[in-house]
């Protein structure tokens, strides 16, 4: 009788749980439903999983093979989710690369990432050839997104003239569900980029931690209007829903106007915005106006939502249940998961673990620190990445002693709460004391003038740093520096107090909605160095 070792490539196929399963597998369960809405198109699942096989298909005749990686830089659209689950289908790994970076940039992650073709939006194929020929790199395809009609040059195919491809069966490849299938590189908010691999099983475990304590269903129907490259919409909602059977509908961008007439419209259940969207949906004049009825489920993470804009929401949208998801890239994203009968609860908390992960706080010897003592975040879980592509130095730092370090400081409460006291690099260190920028932000925010707010440190002679707030004023109110420096000195320590207010009419975001940080401290500590001269 033939082992069970014997049998082992037939027992891994018949257990196989690879990327684009999901997606064949709900185009079985609901092939007549609505899986995607993206401009005129309303597409079934059925239909959605064929487009899929034949783009699979006429990736495998250009040459792309099991392993190789396919750079995505584009725009919300049909054609992004198609790509993803076609190179999935195949066993390639895609790189989901940030539509605001410039060739230069772009080009590092090709370089980086050892690329071999790229799919990009027709509009950004321009950026894309200048990327390609600044990394010197040889790539097997070049296939573009049609949205603006561009007209293309010669090497370049339309990836909509690929969905037609004659064969619609499903490409036939033996994937390891611990194989690489998605590389995400980090934002870059502090840094260069990195590229955190993920496979099948790092996404599919989040994927059920994010389902069943984010309460999703497959009758959920939600806008996806935060970037696709990005981990937080394209692997935290997205592909949950397709996952499900929900229906997804997608849009360009957040902009607050649209996305208002959209929930409306569509009645749509379900919405992820970071915080800075959220407080442009409530800022915006057709906010009380529209029919909001429909949403019962919103979540919110990628920063810290203010304790004032979580009061407001829940008074605003009454019946709205709301989850923060708190996590990083490299937790494919999620880790913690705060719940709707938490939020008022456990204000400015980031929750508990999420059902597939173990959370720690930790000193720096990587001993857990006691209840309601700072210390770093640390997770245990199959959620995390494989490692960075190429950087075994920071893959050896990140994972020391066996567990995931967030770069984040933290405190836990004795029911096991984490709140997120700031990233370490944001830790204002001002005449020998630390200040967390988030603690001066949330005072700031509690003023009735202030819309937006990020406090940074900037390098100074005498404190080392200084505490600098950077304000922007909601509509209609005006702002004085020396308000908000009273308002401060009225509710904290005098050393928290900042000692510089920057009144501007935005902050710098990217493309996710997180505030760079590192271009304000660029500007303002530039602007201390021309005035100290």
């Amino acid at each position: 009788m033939p082992s069970v070792l014997d049998n082992s490539q037939l027992i891994r196929s018949a257990r196989r749980h690879r990327l684009a399963d999901l997606l064949h597998r709900s185009a079985e369960r609901f092939p007549n439903k609505i899986a995607v809405v993206y401009k005129a198109l309303r597409q079934t699942f059925e239909q959605l999983n064929e487009a899929v096989n034949r783009t699979a298909n006429a990736f495998a005749a250009r040459g792309i093979r099991q392993g190789d990686h396919v750079a995505l830089f584009s725009h919300n659209n049909y054609g992004f989710v198609v790509t993803r689950f076609a190179l999935a289908r195949l066993g390639a790994v895609t790189v989901p690369i940030n539509f605001m970076l410039n060739a230069s940039e772009v080009s590092y992650i090709l370089g980086n990432a050892d690329v071999c073709g790229v799919v990009a939006e027709d509009a950004l194929s321009g950026i894309a050839d200048a990327a390609i020929l600044e990394a010197g790199i040889a790539v097997k395809l070049k296939g573009a997104i049609r949205e603006a009609a561009n007209e293309l040059p010669r090497d370049w195919e339309y990836v909509q003239d690929w969905m037609q491809h004659p064969d619609a069966t499903a490409p036939d490849v033996d994937i390891d569900d611990d194989a690489p299938v998605q590389m995400v590189y980090t934002s870059g908010t502090e840094s260069r980029p990195k590229g955190a691999v993920l496979s099948a099983r790092c996404l599919y475990a989040q994927y059920a931690s994010v389902i069943i304590d984010g309460e999703m269903s497959s009758d959920d129907v939600e806008v996806h209007a935060l970037p696709l490259f990005h981990c937080a919409q394209l692997d935290c909602f997205l592909t949950p829903d397709l996952y499900l059977g929900a229906t997804s509908i997608l849009l360009p961008g957040p902009d607050a106007g649209q996305l208002l007439r959209t929930i409306q419209a569509e009645k749509v259940t379900k919405l992820f915005c970071p915080p800075t969207v959220w407080i442009a949906l409530l800022r915006h004049p057709a906010f009380d106006s529209t029919d909001l009825s429909t949403l019962k489920k919103g979540y919110y993470g990628a920063s810290i939502m203010p304790v004032e804009i979580i009061k407001e929401i829940s008074l605003r949208i009454p019946g709205l249940r709301l989850f923060n998801f708190y996590g990083q890239t490299e937790m494919s994203p999620v880790a913690t998961i705060l719940k709707p009968e938490d939020q008022l609860r456990k204000l400015g908390s980031a929750g508990r673990a999420a059902i597939n992960v173990e959370t720690r706080v930790v000193d720096d010897n990587d001993m857990p620190v006691p209840v309601g003592t700072v210390g770093e975040i640390v997770h245990r879980s199959p959620h995390a990445t494989l490692g960075y592509w190429k950087n075994p130095e920071k893959t050896a730092e990140a994972f020391r002693n066996g567990w995931f370090h967030s770069g984040d400081l933290g405190v836990m409460d004795d029911e096991g709460y984490l709140s997120v006291v700031d990233r370490k690099k944001d830790m204002i260190k001002t005449g020998g004391e630390n200040v967390a920028s988030r603690e001066v932000e949330e005072i700031l925010f509690s003023h009735p003038a202030v819309s937006e707010v990020a406090v940074i440190g900037v390098p100074h002679p005498r404190w080392i740093e200084i505490v600098v707030a950077v304000v922007v004023s909601r509509r209609g109110h005006a702002l004085s520096c020396e308000d908000l420096q009273h308002f401060c000195k009225e509710r904290m320590a005098g050393y928290k107090v900042p000692k510089r207010v920057e009144i501007v009419e935005a902050l710098p975001k990217n493309a996710s909605g997180k505030i760079m940080k590192r271009e304000l401290r660029d500007q303002f500590s530039e602007r201390s160095q021309a005035t100290s001269k």
